[in-house]
């Protein structure tokens, strides 16, 4: 079915789930360790997605901000929910004014191709490492102490894992049978067959959702433990980076005119005001979401509006069992999407083919991998290129 320049169909739904590899994890630890509500976070997630499908026609992502999630939950002592509330309202804030005054186009320049397919590719790397992580995972789910399954004495995580990757070569370019949806629909229906609703009470509803009004005392400690340093990754992967993945992929049409860098800095600003508000999981977009949705068959925004869809339901009418529906599909299937997305972003490296250029691109990617820090990967970048181009350095 077609409505517009929206498609629904078999290809755009599959394509929809070809970055749950990087929400579900970040989304369920986020829910299970820091406390955020389930109900809040998904319903702002499924809402944003509909709404930036609709708006940009294009299958632009919605992702957690990775540094904010990662240290959430390294660190729950010390990140409340009204900690991660505080967060929203700076970090949207902040990208609001930085569209509004034009700052971000100012600083798109220092974003070179080198520069920006360096961190891609790196981000790729990244997303590779972590995906063949879960594959070889031995535990089948993603909650701790409830997936331990052996066959034959081997881990039935990373056997599935392997049945997975054979599986998705087969299909990569099947338009009958999308390989994320088949893996998705087979994993997590081996999730439920192994347990993991065992022991659910199956009530139905939503979650209560209230309002958040963070301290003073919140504000402080969401701007130095958790928006500074996430801003370099937000400016180099989520804004500048998913604007050259869209023209790359989808070459200069009526749509990706739309996908600016003071359009996504807005979307994701006022998102995250959302997010301050209602308690919700900090949000962006990403270059590697953006090449997860495109490489399982999404090409129109209209995977979006499915997969929002879906996360509403989840939020409205799973609430209470929600994030166990979610955490039944296997860690293996996870990584599978994981793998094939960083595969998918690695590859925008193939226009970059000058020496000079090459060598920015692939220091800046191994720093990434290194360090994990795309802000180091990024000033570093910039220094090397800047002297290179001088002349004061001959590679």
């Amino acid at each position: 079915m077609k409505i517009g320049t929206l498609r629904f169909d078999r290809l755009e739904f599959a394509g929809s789930l070809g970055d749950l590899g990087t929400l579900i994890p970040l989304s369920v630890g986020l829910i299970l360790i820091t406390g955020l509500n389930l109900t809040s976070v998904f319903l702002i997630v499924g809402l944003f997605y509909i709404l930036i499908g609709i708006y940009y026609r294009l299958p632009i992502p919605v992702q957690p901000l990775k540094v904010v999630a990662a240290i959430a939950i390294a660190f729950p002592d010390k990140i409340t929910p009204s900690i991660i509330s505080a967060t929203g309202f700076i970090f949207g804030g902040v990208l609001l004014f930085m569209a509004w005054t034009g700052i971000i186009d100012w600083l798109a320049k220092f974003f070179t191709k080198p520069v920006v397919r360096g961190i891609q590719l790196g981000l790729g790397l990244i997303l590779l490492i972590k995906g063949v992580g879960f594959i070889q995972n031995p535990d089948l789910f993603i909650r701790e102490g409830h997936g331990l399954f052996l066959l034959g004495g081997i881990p039935l995580n990373p056997a599935l894992g392997i049945i997975c990757v054979i599986v998705t070569l087969f299909l990569l370019s099947s338009e009958r049978f999308p390989a994320a949806l088949v893996i998705v629909a087979a994993g997590t229906a081996i999730g439920v067959s192994f347990g993991a609703l065992k022991g659910v009470p199956f009530d139905l509803g939503p979650l209560p959702v209230k309002m958040v009004w963070p301290s003073v005392g919140d504000f402080y400690s969401a701007l130095f433990l958790l928006v500074i340093p996430q801003i370099p990754l937000t400016l180099g992967n989520a804004i500048i980076g998913t604007t050259d993945a869209a023209n790359s992929l989808f070459g200069n049409s009526e749509h990706t005119k739309m996908a600016t860098h003071r359009g996504f800095a807005t979307s994701m600003g006022l998102a995250n005001i959302g997010v301050g508000f209602f308690g919700g999981m900090p949000l962006c977009h990403g270059a590697g979401g953006l090449a997860a949705h495109y490489r399982f068959g999404a090409r129109t925004g209209g995977s979006n509006v499915m997969i929002g869809f879906v996360f509403v339901i989840i939020a409205l009418v799973f609430g209470n069992i929600g994030i166990n529906l979610l955490a039944a599909i296997p860690n293996c299937v996870l990584g599978v999407l994981l793998l094939f997305a960083g595969l998918e972003l690695a590859l925008l490296l193939r226009d970059v083919r000058e020496r000079k250029d090459l060598f920015v691109t692939f220091m800046i990617a191994g720093i990434s991998v290194a360090t994990k820090n795309m802000g180091i990967a990024f000033i570093a970048g910039v220094l090397v290129e800047r002297v290179i181009r001088a002349g004061r350095l001959n590679v």
